[in-house]
């Protein structure tokens, strides 16, 4: 199994989604959010869940929810478009989730493709966005092609070499298949470990990752308005610190859809048939896994591990809620 990246837990036990959507609802409602935007954040992290991208799930609800208790992150953010002019927006969260934000720009983002091709949204003032895969996703069911950039506000420290001026920014693209999996790459542009041997020896993987995060930042921050004077402190009191570039293609301006799904089932169905890559069993493309382990979710319920229930219940004891875990202790793994 490699380890640079997100798995299902070796052992623990499986909840169903319905169930998690639940509790994890009532955590966010505890800290102040109100009851449909408490919803449509459980629903993306749940959702995150069981595709097994546990690193950007229910485990964000530790830094979540005391920035929301403390009102460092607005509760109830009134997210609008600040600016609109054809195939674009612009999204002000205000200072809340950026969950709201950004299911409301790629919302708008897939409207506008769907009119007139293509539309591109920034979203800017609010926090953390989750997984950017779930924004390119939500363009696959609308027959769309999916991109989300995104990047927090950081300054680079000059004593540092320029190959850390980029953080891990994340980029999705997301295009839509018919019988087979969709193509979703979620990644951040970190490639590789940052050791003096690797770079003498792997030079190019570090330089294309420069590359891919610096359109990153140039894209999901400083394009979204992350800098905007009014959104940093100390004249905003938000830990609003996050944007994001969102964009749809509408496949059908392009070519027939049924067409291009035929294409992207002939030529993902052939490369399914390729050997794996030492260390795996199975040769799959960007997305691949995740569709695989989204089935096992939605049929035998969401995987957790001991680890992360407890994190989960902790936080259940702190805010004075019940979790639903005992339950589900049958289902060991």
């Amino acid at each position: 199994m490699a380890k640079f990246r997100n798995y299902p837990p070796e052992h623990g036990i499986r909840v169903p989604a319905k169930v998690l959507d639940e509790f994890v609802g009532r955590l966010l409602r505890s800290a102040g959010m109100e009851a449909e935007s408490a919803d449509l954040v459980a629903a993306h992290l749940v959702a995150t869940d069981a595709r097994c991208v546990l690193s950007h799930g229910t485990r964000k609800l530790h830094e979540y929810l005391p920035k929301l208790r403390d009102g460092r992150v607005n509760p109830h953010p009134e997210v609008r478009a600040e600016r609109e002019f054809g195939a674009t927006a612009v999204i002000d969260g205000d200072g809340g989730l950026g969950h709201q934000a950004c299911h409301e720009g790629m919302t708008q983002a897939i409207t506008r493709a769907r009119e007139v091709g293509v539309g591109a949204v920034t979203t800017y003032n609010h926090y953390h966005f989750g997984s950017a895969g779930t924004w390119s996703r939500m363009a696959l069911e609308h027959d769309c092609v999916g991109l989300a950039i995104s990047c927090h506000r950081f300054l680079p420290d000059t004593d540092n070499d320029i190959l850390s001026s980029v953080g891990s920014s994340p980029i999705s693209i997301a295009i839509p298949a018919g019988e087979q999996p969709d193509m979703v790459l979620d990644m951040g542009a970190n490639l590789m470990p940052r050791t003096r041997q690797l770079l003498e020896q792997h030079p190019l993987p570090f330089f294309k990752a420069l590359g891919i995060g610096t359109v990153n930042v140039m894209l999901g921050g400083l394009l979204a308005g992350i800098w905007r004077p009014e959104v940093m402190p100390p004249t905003s009191k938000w830990e609003a610190n996050q944007g994001s570039f969102l964009t749809a293609w509408d496949i059908r301006r392009f070519m027939d859809v049924e067409q291009f799904h035929n294409e992207m089932d002939r030529w993902v169905g052939h490369v399914r048939q390729m050997q794996p890559v030492d260390g795996f069993d199975r040769a799959e493309l960007p997305g691949g896994m995740e569709v695989q382990w989204s089935g096992e979710s939605a049929a035998r319920g969401i995987p957790l591990s001991d680890d992360h229930r407890r994190l989960l219940e902790g936080l259940a004891d702190e805010a004075g809620e019940s979790s639903p875990f005992v339950k589900y202790e049958a289902t060991r793994y």
